[in-house]
């Protein structure tokens, strides 16, 4: 009778025997190339209709797949500051000579991130750039009435400042990325005290066109006893005097 122990030391033997008989495993040759696949893949590289066609002077695709680059409708300040430039210096020009102030204008960078599934900056982004630009001519009007004191009490809503009461949007054109708005404000006066509308415009330095134009209505309002208010004839005057300068541009 042999004993586990035996058995053990039996099945050890015979598979070594077999390893020392077995003819050696190679994998296949897939890494390797013939002078002949090194000659296809070259002229791949030659053949403009290939997508491993390289350009001489450009670096070659990540994959077969990779999209073809399109071109940057709005080039970057620091490969192409001429032609920024200019597209900026355009859309000043353009929106002082629709009455905008310009001391109320703000530039909003489009990013990827305000891109929806419709392939075009969502809807609803529009309401926060006309947002930023309204508070930077918010800004240029508290610093003729009082400098940057009265700045700095209007923007934490102390005193007499301004509060927002509706606001609409008309959305002209699509806006994808990469571009930039330019956004103008200017106050359009009624006969009421206590409020007024603020008009804005949004122009695009890659479509040099406006792309979309808003109407809000803005209330006086007193911060501290919590009520809409007259701001007195001195406001009013300012905001008249900004408004005709803008309309002799036009």
């Amino acid at each position: 009778m042999f004993s586990s122990k035996h058995l053990q030391v039996g099945a050890l033997a015979n598979a070594r025997v077999l390893l020392r008989s077995r003819r050696p495993c190679f994998l296949p040759h897939t890494a390797s190339l013939s002078g002949s696949s090194i000659k296809s893949l070259r002229d791949a590289f030659r053949d403009p209709s290939s997508p491993f066609h390289i350009t001489p002077g450009q670096a070659g695709p990540e994959s077969p797949d990779s999209p073809p680059s399109l071109p940057d409708p709005t080039p970057s300040q620091s490969s192409h500051p001429t032609a920024v430039g200019l597209l900026a210096e355009n859309a000043r020009t353009k929106l002082i000579s629709m009455g905008y102030d310009e001391e109320s204008f703000w530039e909003q960078s489009i990013v990827w991130g305000h891109h929806d599934s419709f392939r075009h900056v969502n809807n609803a982004h529009y309401l926060r750039f006309i947002e930023s630009g309204r508070m930077v001519w918010l800004m240029a009007l508290g610093k003729v009435l009082g400098g940057e004191e009265r700045v700095k009490a209007m923007l934490a809503g102390q005193g007499v400042s301004l509060i927002l009461k509706s606001a609409n949007v008309n959305f002209r054109r699509p806006v994808t990325f990469p571009d930039t708005l330019l956004i103008g404000h200017k106050p359009l006066i009624s006969s009421s005290r206590t409020q007024f509308t603020l008009n804005a415009v949004l122009y695009s330095y890659g479509q040099q066109a406006v792309v979309a134009d808003s109407d809000s209505v803005l209330v006086w309002y007193d911060y501290d006893s919590l009520k809409k208010c007259d701001p007195g004839d001195d406001t009013w005057r300012v905001m008249k005097a900004a408004l005709r300068d803008g309309q002799g541009e036009s």
